[in-house]
């Protein structure tokens, strides 16, 4: 692994060790004690089992540092200019389904920037990693973006439309309508943090989705941009404003995917 900073070393070493014991849970799904959270939004036992692997082990190397996390919140709060933001389980309703596509998720931001983040598929062994200004890695390898120039030629990955959107369209003629749109192949995946490393890594040309969470996409943003891709903020659709409406992809195919997906406001 060609990690460039004591920062991305604690990271991994940490993902690493959380990774053991979410393996171990997958194997055996049916005997976690899951709990509801809300429509298609569950937590499970394993999750919080990650987390806390992971906040101890980033805890261990920096005890003053701020960290966000999707299950535990804010620890540290006051500390603005470190901050670790997690996601323990990218993918939870894939994870309990038996489904192996999901990641774990870690990024850090510096005086309100992010700065490094890290990705890893605990099932197929894969890592995505970037630091600002070092290049985006898979494994030992270095990733870019594709460079698809033509919607037409393009396969594109998004993670909606959702069941709840507002406008209670049936979800597989938005699929539909979206496709003829664009002209071009869709997939959903259900994991946002694998879907904007698969975009990093050149496998999907694009990733879109609607009402992100910051820690679903904070290792992402690095990971992509360091990768020489673009990642575009979209308004419409927006519910919740402490969510995200993303969109990226290369420079070649950017404007071009976003005015179809504005014209269409999906949510």
């Amino acid at each position: 692994m060609r990690l460039n900073s004591p920062r991305m070393t604690v990271i991994y070493n940490a993902c690493m060790k959380a990774s053991k014991s979410l393996i171990r849970d997958f194997g055996e799904i049916e005997k976690l004690q899951v709990s509801t959270k809300g429509p298609g939004d569950f937590v499970t036992a394993a999750d919080k089992r990650t987390e806390k692997i992971i906040i101890e082990e980033l805890l261990k190397a920096h005890p003053d540092y701020g960290i966000l996390s999707e299950e535990i919140g804010e620890i540290n709060k006051e500390n603005k200019e470190h901050r670790w933001i997690i996601d323990p389980i990218d993918g939870t309703l894939n994870f309990l389904n038996g489904i192996p596509h999901f990641a774990i998720s870690v990024g850090f931001e510096e005086k309100g920037e992010l700065v490094c983040g890290l990705i890893f598929d605990p099932i197929k062994n894969e890592t995505f990693f970037a630091e600002k200004g070092s290049g985006a890695f898979f494994n030992n390898s270095r990733i870019r973006v594709s460079k698809k120039n033509k919607l037409k030629n393009s396969i594109l990955a998004t993670g909606g439309p959702k069941f709840n959107s507002p406008k209670k369209n049936n979800i597989f003629q938005e699929y539909i309508k979206i496709s003829n749109l664009v002209d071009a192949p869709i997939r959903k995946f259900g994991s946002a943090a694998l879907g904007m490393s698969y975009v990093a890594a050149g496998r999907f040309d694009a990733y879109w989705e609607w009402e992100l969470n910051y820690w679903d996409i904070a290792a992402g943003i690095v990971i992509l941009k360091e990768a020489g891709g673009f990642i575009e903020f979209i308004e419409p659709g927006t519910i919740n404003s402490t969510k995200r409406n993303i969109l990226t992809t290369n420079s070649s195919i950017l404007d071009e995917l976003k005015a179809a997906l504005v014209k269409k406001n999906i949510e």
